[in-house]
């Protein structure tokens, strides 16, 4: 589900990404901690050679995840005995997120015998000094653990992926990597999933007229996310053109608001759409599974991303793919993704009124509208997953032989 607590980019890239590795004839193991004891162990979903293997670490049910780092010494044993009873040995480890690059160190000391090493690939997805930088509050903050987990996971890596020249950047003056082991590979997109989709089938689909306009933001219900410069923009607009409103409709896909225990955030932006006179406009669709995400990209005019960070956009290429125009601001992945005035538009961070002037420009120009759309598709080809694993498969023959990193172009 796009847009739960703890789900998000890193989910469906992971995902994603190994359904390409089988469809490739590679086998992979996803190694995950059990958090429902009536999950199966080992679930066949990912296609041919894909497993997603649950390792009881700690209780079985969903956790905080400062608390996680308490079970990772019992996780990694859990690997070690699947692997073992198995008869399995790996060629590579791939891991994702400090947490787990933590675990891949235990797991190459123990696996790298008689000869043989096994080498890791570490991806972070976001990185805690980036968080940190934009954080407004203490609460938002990535603990010192996390900052010094990070910066053991990268002296001790292989190889580091980063999404964008700008992750690239960031991993060289903010933990010091050594460049000579960071290949820059990002993302890529399941372009039969996000293929474009007639808007008047999308619209029928999602139940909007074919007249009205739909604004679709989707993620997590969190402050680094924006949404609340979203909804300052719009009422901008609705001040200043009201007009232009009617048959209007903003979305915002993620979180759980109807919950009995909703979070702080998903209380603010309710408390602000209601003080801000856009309740009749704005509303909140909850969390949504990735096989209906691409009717609510097809219907609508623009997804609108005003995070504060990001280290790539996922949401951002997969609407992009749909021929949907994106209109993010210029931080971090979504500077380097969204292209302004090519597929989509950029605004500052934390700006309403230049977010406000980039939605009204889009709502009220079908033409610039149409041509932004039809080139973020266009864009998009290029992160076909096919191609992305190949080149990722460059970086493990390279890595497994020894060889300098040689992952240097961005697409």
């Amino acid at each position: 589900m796009l847009g739960g607590k703890k789900t998000g980019g890193m989910n469906v890239y992971v995902r994603d990404f190994s359904r390409e590795l089988g469809r490739q004839g590679i086998q992979v193991d996803v190694f995950t901690r059990s958090q429902d004891d009536c999950v199966p162990r080992v679930v066949h979903d990912l296609g041919y050679g894909g497993r997603v293997i649950h390792i009881p670490a700690g209780p079985e049910r969903p956790v905080p995840v400062a608390d996680i780092i308490d079970y990772l010494d019992e996780f990694t044993t859990g690997v070690l005995n699947f692997a073992a009873e198995e008869g399995i040995t790996y060629d590579i480890i791939h891991s994702h997120y400090w947490l787990s690059g933590l675990v891949a160190e235990r797991l190459r000391n123990a696996w790298s015998r008689n000869g043989r090493y096994v080498p890791i690939v570490q991806m972070f997805h976001t990185l805690g000094h980036m968080k940190n930088r934009i954080a407004l509050s203490d609460s938002e903050r990535a603990p010192q653990s996390r900052i010094d987990g990070e910066a053991h996971v990268i002296r001790i890596a292989d190889r580091i992926i980063a999404a964008t020249p700008a992750e690239q950047a960031q991993l060289n003056w903010l933990y010091d990597a050594d460049m000579d082991k960071v290949a820059i590979i990002p993302p890529g997109v399941d372009l039969q999933r996000f293929a474009p989709i007639a808007k008047e089938t999308a619209k029928e689909w999602v139940g909007i007229p074919l007249q009205d306009k739909n604004i679709v933001f989707a993620g997590r219900i969190e402050p680094l996310k924006g949404i609340d410069t979203l909804l300052l923009a719009m009422a901008l607009i609705h001040q200043r053109h009201p007009g232009i409103m009617k048959g209007v409709c903003v979305a915002i896909i993620g979180g759980d608001p109807w919950s009995d225990d909703p979070d702080e955030e998903m209380i603010h932006l309710k408390e602000l759409r209601c003080s801000l006179g856009i309740h009749e406009f704005v509303t909140f669709l909850g969390a949504k599974d990735q096989n209906v995400l691409p009717n609510y990209y097809a219907a609508a005019e623009m997804i609108v991303m005003p995070s504060h960070y990001e280290s790539f956009g996922m949401v951002a290429l997969e609407a992009m793919a749909m021929g949907t125009p994106v209109v993010a601001s210029e931080v971090g992945g979504l500077a380097f993704l969204v292209q302004d005035g090519v597929n989509g538009l950029h605004a500052p961070s934390r700006d309403p009124e230049a977010l406000a002037e980039c939605i009204y420009e889009l709502l009220t120009d079908e033409e610039y509208r149409a041509r932004l759309g039809r080139q973020a598709r266009e864009y998009a080809l290029a992160y076909d997953w096919q191609h992305i694993v190949n080149r990722m498969l460059r970086v493990y023959e390279a890595v497994i032989q020894g060889a300098p990193c040689v992952e240097r172009e961005t697409v």
